[in-house]
């Protein structure tokens, strides 16, 4: 692809935020219509965990694929085929009659949400050569996260409240359409120069792990812990792990290229992903629920309870782009460990839920941490990394988000429905300790060193001999 002007390059930034910000508000607006879906459906906690978890699920699975496939046919048009299911799947989950049609039409939505954000951050690392001028794009690209959820619980609270909860997917509408149309006139097309092949094995033993997982957490409360059936969930993920392991091994073209993860900085901002999308999904799950069903606000109000903590995420996601531009990636990493942690000893230890003093502060701090947290991510993920692969790298980080977001949902609502509150929070501290001590011993020199080795061996096959080069330090 040719060298973009400023200005053009700017624009396409802007395109492929429209994408981020559909999805985000999806998420965020969702969570705080949960209880009135939840009256109107007469439905259980475990329903409206499946009505989170359907879509993360469906959009984890797919997220490889959609990569891989966005770097063999192009990347443009895998795209346009995201915005066009997304936004039809909108309009279906508005019209939904019931809980059943509503998490299979959140499905139908997260199809087209695998092919927006990995296969939109793959466009990015390809228009923007500069490392920094990336690490500062993908700064902004953060920051919508952060608008989606400051915007989001407001304007979902005032929505669930005027019109109901089925307006929240109007959204994505006008939204959808627009990107739609600025994609097609705006986004250069780009691929990667040699094909990869699909590998519908490690397609299925993706989806296999992530479903038999997720329902073993959300259902072990109802069907019972020892069950046959959960039981041989947990055991038929264990053998999904294993068999994908050893399987894409052996294959030309894996779906996930476990040379990836000789790179302790990808593998280590893999978990690290896992770790803090898990406290985000938990986080937003549990206090949208205690705040609507145990203190008695409205939707609306609860929405303006959340504002402190997206409006640090909007601060803080920019700065964090900066800092892993200049600094590299280790200073964000440790003060989103410290700030997510010291939020989760709020909530457990002083029982924050008490005062609203230490309430909004274990919001604000959770905010700031998990603004600062997704720029690093997204760079050491494809730090080093062949260009040509950078779909796949970026899909991997993607994954990995969606992943921990649902296992949070999942985890966190299982303790919920056992009556664990104050576990349920112990729970996000250990994400925030996660975060801090992998942050740290993932960004020294030693960990650079297999970075630079994994990057190597991956540049030995590829026909254009240009990788990615934004520092894992």
């Amino acid at each position: 692809m040719s060298e973009l002007s400023y200005r053009r390059r700017m624009l396409v930034l802007a395109i492929c935020c429209m994408s981020l910000l559909i999805v985000s508000l999806d998420n965020t607006i969702l969570n705080v219509a949960l209880p009135s879906m939840q009256r109107d459906f007469h439905t259980s906690v475990s329903g409206l965990q499946w009505t989170i978890d359907a879509y993360l699920l469906v959009i984890a699975s797919l997220l490889l694929l959609s990569g891989s496939t966005a770097d063999r046919v192009g990347r443009k048009r895998i795209f346009q085929a995201g915005l066009v299911l997304f936004t039809v799947g909108s309009l279906l989950c508005s019209l939904a009659p019931g809980l059943g049609w509503l998490i299979v039409f959140r499905m139908v939505q997260a199809v087209g949400g695998s092919m927006l954000n990995p296969v939109a951050m793959s466009i990015i690392t390809n228009t923007f050569s500069d490392a920094r001028e990336r690490a500062r794009a993908i700064g902004v690209w953060g920051g919508v996260v952060g608008i989606s959820m400051a915007a989001g619980p407001i304007v979902g609270g005032a929505l669930v409240e005027s019109v109901g909860w089925r307006s929240i997917f109007w959204i994505n509408l006008p939204v959808g359409l627009a990107a739609l149309v600025l994609t097609a006139r705006f986004v250069p097309e780009s691929r990667a120069p040699r094909a990869r092949r699909v590998d519908p094995v490690g397609q299925l033993l993706v989806i296999v792990l992530l479903g038999t997982l997720t329902y073993g957490i959300i259902q072990g409360s109802e069907a019972g812990w020892t069950s046959p059936l959960i039981v041989g969930c947990f055991v038929l993920a264990v053998l999904a792990v294993a068999g994908l392991a050893g399987y894409e091994r052996r294959r030309v073209d894996p779906l996930i290229d476990i040379r990836f993860f000789r790179s302790v900085p990808f593998a280590g901002a893999t978990v690290i992903a896992v770790c803090a999308f898990a406290a985000l999904g938990g986080f937003l799950f549990l206090n949208t629920l205690y705040l609507q069903n145990d203190r008695g606000l409205s939707a609306l109000d609860a929405g303006l309870y959340m504002v402190p903590m997206a409006l640090m995420c909007l601060v803080f996601a920019p700065l964090s782009g900066r800092l892993v531009g200049t600094r590299g990636p280790r200073l964000s990493l440790v003060l989103a460990g410290v700030t997510m942690t010291a939020s989760g000893v709020l909530l457990a230890a002083l029982d924050a839920q008490s005062s609203n003093t230490l309430l909004f502060t274990s919001y604000v701090l959770f905010g700031i941490g998990f603004g600062l947290v997704n720029a690093p991510i997204t760079n050491t993920a494809v730090s080093g990394m062949p260009r040509t692969q950078a779909g796949v790298a970026a899909a991997v980080a993607s994954t990995s988000r969606q992943v921990g977001q649902s296992l949070g949902v999942a985890v966190l609502g299982a303790a919920l429905a056992a009556g664990l509150h104050a576990g349920a929070w112990w729970i996000i501290t250990g994400c925030g300790v996660a975060v801090l001590v992998l942050g740290v011993l993932t960004t020294g020199r030693w960990a650079r060193g297999t970075a630079e080795r994994t990057a190597s061996q991956l540049m030995a096959p590829e026909s254009d001999g240009v990788r990615v080069t934004v520092s894992a330090s």
